[in-house]
């Protein structure tokens, strides 16, 4: 395969990347589980592809895979997956988990009980930067406490699903952010803003509705049974957040976060230093498959670049473009389409970030808004898939008393974000309102 000219694109260049999308999702569907393959061995399956298909001497595809490994935008990513996944594993070992899930659950009310989940299941994938660990922790209790109550399973299972959607979204450390705001050169608190600016009345308007409809459905009287949890072990999480929204650099906002959790585990007897520095080395692994991903994506993409298939994408792309509206609009439709393929939001904004970012720069795009609109669009998209992780998971823990369909018919605030986001790319009002307000 030869190269053509930068100005023309070449659509065979794609091959490396389709086939890696394609092994991916195939071996999902066969196994009928997207996350049995490791998502690295199916990007090295791509990388071989474009080894053997690309014409270019071997010394230079070494070059381009081992520069687009390397580059400053991708080391940075990898290093705040490492710190972040230290962070995670370090706070939860201390108890912040089981103590944010007792601090809902002991004040809850049965009748607003699909509020309290949302409000639960958004407070800590946001201070964790998971929407996956949100479900693991809260779901068993949410299906539980459904069952005795006699509240709607689907309804519950609808508020954890959002919730936890909505914090993954908008979390300091969650990848999507992390891979969104690198690939855009964006600073982490200018993309919250925006991010905010969009999801609080999204999120506002889906608590009034699980309020509604928690305190008007039939319901039974339970006594949910108290658990015992340190206050201290929340302080990590909200120190991150607000430590991150000051605009403290993201690197020392993950250290010091991991550090005074560490410090709560010493004075709490959870683990001596030494257990302390293997909980932040097994935070490390945690983030094994993220990291490799992006690294292997970026030379992935060097070389596809090279041999012009990016330049094909960005030039088909255009001929549908109009205006900055349309531009937008243009980039949601890449990575959500892409999630629709791959099933999986960080992976997707990987693939599709210097896209993104090739569009963005060209039509004089807002970089934070565009890393807002790939978060997003990613989130939406991959909350209602029912192949996705989280409905899995979900599902699974219904143990067949909840349908895909029940699910989705209570996915609030999926459809409230997505309606939100789309007032934010076409309403005129909407940047002089976000300008105004926080005068940028």
């Amino acid at each position: 395969m030869t190269t053509n000219a930068k100005n023309n694109g070449n659509p065979f260049a794609l091959i490396p990347l389709l086939i890696f999308i394609a092994t991916f999702l195939g071996i999902g569907i066969w196994l009928d589980d997207f996350y049995a393959l490791p998502s690295p061995i199916a990007v090295l399956v791509g990388i071989i592809t474009a080894f053997i298909l690309f014409k270019f001497p071997m010394e230079e595809k070494v070059s381009l895979l081992i520069a687009g490994c390397g580059e400053s935008k991708i080391i940075t990513m990898c290093l705040i997956y490492l710190l972040a996944g230290a962070f995670a594993v370090v706070s939860k070992a201390t108890g912040g988990v089981d103590a944010v899930v007792s601090l809902g659950i002991n004040n809850i009310d049965v009748a607003y009980f699909p509020l309290g989940i949302f409000l639960i299941a958004a407070f800590l994938s946001t201070a964790t930067g998971t929407s996956v660990g949100a479900i693991v922790a809260i779901g068993p209790i949410a299906v539980s406490l459904s069952e005795r109550s006699g509240l709607s399973l689907p309804l519950i299972s609808g508020a954890l699903l959002g919730g936890s959607m909505l914090g993954d979204n908008l979390s300091m450390i969650s990848d999507t952010t992390i891979a969104a705001t690198q690939s855009l050169g964006c600073k982490l608190k200018d993309k919250f803003k925006i991010n905010l600016f969009i999801a609080l009345p999204a999120s506002l308007i889906t608590i009034m509705v699980f309020f509604y409809l928690g305190l008007n459905s039939e319901i039974v009287t339970v006594a949910i049974p108290t658990t015992s949890f340190n206050w201290i072990t929340i302080i990590p999480y909200i120190l991150v957040i607000v430590l991150a929204v000051s605009g403290v650099n993201v690197f020392s906002t993950l250290i010091i976060g991991t550090l005074f959790a560490g410090f709560i585990g010493f004075y709490q007897n959870n683990f001596s230093l030494l257990e302390f520095t293997q909980k932040i080395y097994e935070g490390f692994t945690s983030m094994t498959d993220i990291f490799l991903l992006s690294m292997l994506t970026g030379g992935l993409a060097a070389m596809v670049d090279k041999a012009g298939g990016i330049d094909y994408v960005l030039n088909q792309i255009k001929k549908r473009i109009k205006t900055k509206k349309s531009a937008q609009m243009g980039i949601g439709a890449l990575v959500g389409l892409t999630n629709l393929a791959i099933a999986n939001n960080t992976v997707s904004i990987v693939v599709t970030g210097s896209i993104a970012k090739e569009i963005n720069d060209e039509y004089n795009l807002d970089s934070r808004k565009t890393a807002t609109i790939l978060d997003i669009f990613s989130c939406v998209i991959q909350g209602i898939l029912p192949y996705g992780a989280q409905v899995l998971l979900i599902l699974s823990f219904a143990n067949g008393k909840l349908t895909f369909f029940d699910l989705l018919n209570n996915a609030w605030y999926h459809l409230f974000l997505l309606i939100f986001t789309l007032v934010a790319i076409y309403a005129n009002f909407w940047d002089k309102w976000f300008a105004r307000i926080f005068k940028n």
